[in-house]
């Protein structure tokens, strides 16, 4: 059976899409980087963290299979992180502003005798911000809980000129790379789970 190490409803929800059927796992895995820890380094090692974590949790079942992943928004080699408030979030915002950050997103997939990684990056611009629209944004409370303070999948699509990549990446799950990863583990969309 499939789990997703996740609390993400966002990835819950992608993965849904695909037509998967999964369960979800509880997981409480410290998200600190390294001091010498690249950003990539650090949201791949994350995503294999989750994964293992969750797989530890369902050892007993031979057919499990873990997904777990990481999503991060980087500029300036600086890991904007959840916000801690909305303090924080505006400060987040008005660094992003004007600019284009990277947006990591990596998979970890493992089962009993294996694992494998796929990481998606996109680049994503802000328009250039005034203090009304971070604070029209900071409103609307989307941003609670999301990596550098906005979901795409909301009304932050009116702070962003442009988006290379993949929208479902910068969302939390990168839906193609997903897919691929899932059937090289022999789980198919749609398919009874042992």
């Amino acid at each position: 059976m499939l789990h997703l190490a996740s609390r993400s409803p966002r990835r819950s929800e992608l993965l849904s899409r695909l037509g998967y059927t999964f369960g979800t796992l509880e997981l409480d895995i410290p998200e600190h980087r390294g001091s010498a820890e690249s950003a990539g380094d650090y949201v791949r090692r994350v995503a294999r963290e989750k994964a293992g974590a969750g797989l530890l949790q369902v050892m007993t079942n031979p057919g499990a299979v873990v997904l777990g992943a990481d999503t991060e928004v980087i500029l300036d080699d600086e890991v904007f992180g959840k916000p801690r408030d909305a303090h924080d979030a505006a400060a987040m915002l008005r660094k992003l502003s004007g600019r284009t950050h990277q947006v990591i997103s990596a998979v970890s997939v493992v089962n009993a005798a294996r694992e494998a990684q796929v990481v998606s990056e996109s680049q994503v611009t802000f328009a250039t911000l005034n203090d009304h629209d971070i604070d029209a944004y900071l409103s609307t409370r989307e941003w609670d809980g999301k990596a550098g303070a906005y979901g795409i999948q909301g009304r932050a699509q009116v702070l962003i000129a442009h988006l290379a990549g993949s929208f479902s990446g910068v969302m939390g799950l990168p839906m193609f790379e997903t897919a691929r990863l899932l059937r090289e583990f022999g789980i198919a969309p749609g398919s009874a789970q042992p």
